[in-house]
């Protein structure tokens, strides 16, 4: 069997020099064809690096990849403790190298390189896998807002699924009645190809898929981090290193609005840029690395202050306690306001660009309205997959709220046209999104655009409901720091930071937001120290 070609460095070969280091660390196995590595939905295998013969990687029995000599295998969820989601069958008989997690991770400590190749190509493949469709499956209507959920979970935790909607795919039927499964009791998750969840709540994911546990019913902390986005991320990985007992909150996923990004280009050190994901489950795996806990998904409903600390109230009935609290819940992408939005959400209407959409969207024309960087990435994303891009953007000037770079590049890419001074009024459509009907706010002129998606960056409302009269917002809702007796990042409650996107006055941009996560760390020993 043919080996596969390495992708864009999703599979490296190690010279010999290099196996010897690896074998350093783990024990040599001889291999018999048909030998199971491991199997889909393990976890906490070994890692294997091949030294001869051949190892095929099987998705529900089919053969996706082939690896020779010099290779190894596994995937990001080696490092993150989640299920695996393929199977490792030998195909040649040979000799692997098997390494155990505890010693994989001292030898990544030792020899940067290896863990830097490593990560980086478990991070590629995570995208590979995403983009093949493998791993679960969800069954079930795109008109349900709980299969619109689930889809979300997955697509923001990056879990390699496939989506099989009732409404059109002819294969659904035959699934679900070969199931066993009425259609009335969907939406229906599908586990390593056998096991079937019926409308399964977040818990029950997180437990079967390696996800953060949910945090215990009461439990106090020197730091509660509330919000996983780039600034939260930073105050883990920052507090945690410095020997703080930590523990971040996040409602939906890791990454915020950042995560969604499918390529961040002016990041210090990332010269070729770095997608969203990519950025956020480094830092995820980083402060984990310190020791920092994540309890994701879980809602932040309250904050209260008494005995010398402040208790978050979850959803779901928890609560955590910290000596100090740092709010990073960001901002959440405003919704446009025209008729029929929500018939189509999750329908060809969108309020991320990520691989997942992307996917949906090949050899179709697609719409985006928007200003700012966000649409602008998109954009230049999309650009790559889509036949056509149409960029709507309410003001006259495409660089009024976007990076010179950006506007440089969609000035330059021939399947972007960009339509200023225009604003979106209506959206038609059978069950799916087919038209857009768009105004021009200088001229009146009305015109009708065929898309199969629209993507809505339109801007951000501060996620600040939770706090409800506990801390001093400004008149947009944004979190007021400093003051005559606060601390920079400090908010009327002492001990209680804002960091990022959800700080009145912060810039909104990934680098300053990473730099308030760390301030708040410093700021927060400030507080405790006195």
């Amino acid at each position: 069997m043919e080996e596969t070609p390495d992708l864009y460095g999703a599979y490296p070969r190690l010279d010999r020099e290099q196996i010897g280091l690896v074998a350093a660390y783990g024990e040599r196995r001889p291999t018999r064809r048909g030998d199971v590595l491991f199997s889909e939905g393990d976890r906490d295998h070994d890692f294997f690096l091949i030294v001869a013969g051949t190892v095929a990687m099987l998705d529900k029995g089919e053969v996706i990849r082939v690896h020779g000599p010099g290779r190894f295998l596994g995937e990001l969820g080696l490092l993150t403790g989640q299920q695996t989601f393929l199977t490792a069958r030998v195909e040649e008989p040979g000799e692997v190298i098997a390494v155990r997690p505890r010693r994989l991770r001292e030898l990544a400590d030792r020899e940067p390189w290896f863990g830097d190749l490593v990560l980086r190509a478990f991070l590629i493949r995570r995208s590979l896998l995403i983009e093949h469709g493998a791993g679960l499956r969800i069954i079930g209507s795109r008109f349900s807002p709980r299969c619109l959920r689930l889809r979300d979970f997955a697509a923001r935790n990056r879990l390699p699924h496939r989506w099989i909607d009732v409404e059109d795919d002819e294969d659904a039927e035959s699934l679900l009645r070969k199931l066993g499964v009425p259609a009335s009791e969907t939406p229906v998750v599908i586990l390593n190809g056998e096991r079937v969840l019926r409308n399964p709540g977040d818990d029950e994911l997180n437990r079967l898929l390696g996800l953060p546990p949910p945090a215990p019913a009461s439990s106090a902390h020197d730091m509660l981090v509330i919000g996983a986005g780039p600034a939260g991320l930073a105050a883990a990985v920052y507090g945690s290193s410095d020997g703080l007992d930590t523990m971040v909150v996040d409602a939906i996923a890791t990454g915020g609005q950042a995560g969604k990004s499918s390529k961040i280009e002016n990041y210090l050190g990332f010269p070729a840029g770095i997608s969203g994901a990519e950025l956020t489950e480094r830092a995820v795996i980083q402060a984990r690395g310190f020791g920092a806990r994540l309890h994701v998904p879980g809602g932040a409903t309250g904050l209260r202050a008494g005995n010398g600390r402040y208790t978050v109230d979850l959803d779901g009935g928890g609560e955590l306690s910290g000596r100090t609290v740092v709010i990073a819940t960001g901002a959440r992408y405003r919704r446009l306001d025209v008729p029929r939005l929500d018939d189509y959400d999750g329908a060809g209407v969108y309020f991320a660009a990520t691989q997942v959409e992307a996917l949906q969207c090949r050899h179709v024309s697609v719409a985006i309205v928007g200003g700012g960087n966000s649409a602008g990435q998109a954009a230049l994303f999309l650009a790559r997959h889509a036949t056509r891009v149409l960029l709507f953007v309410r003001g006259g000037e495409l660089g009024e709220n976007m990076s010179r770079y950006l506007v440089d590049r969609i000035e330059h890419c021939p399947e972007i046209d960009v339509f200023l001074h225009t604003e979106i009024r209506e959206l038609h459509g059978h069950d799916l999104l087919e038209e857009v009907v768009t105004r021009n706010n200088r001229t009146g002129e009305v015109r009708r655009f065929e898309v199969r998606a629209l993507f809505v960056f339109i801007g951000a409302d501060p996620c600040v409901a939770w706090l409800s009269g506990t801390v001093d917002l400004d008149d947009k809702g944004y979190v007021r720091t400093g003051g005559p007796q606060a601390l920079p990042l400090e908010t009327n409650l002492p001990g209680v930071l804002a960091a990022g996107d959800v700080r009145s006055g912060s810039i909104k941009r990934v680098a300053s937001a990473v730099g308030e996560g760390a301030m708040a760390v410093r700021l927060a020993f400030e507080r405790l120290s006195r």
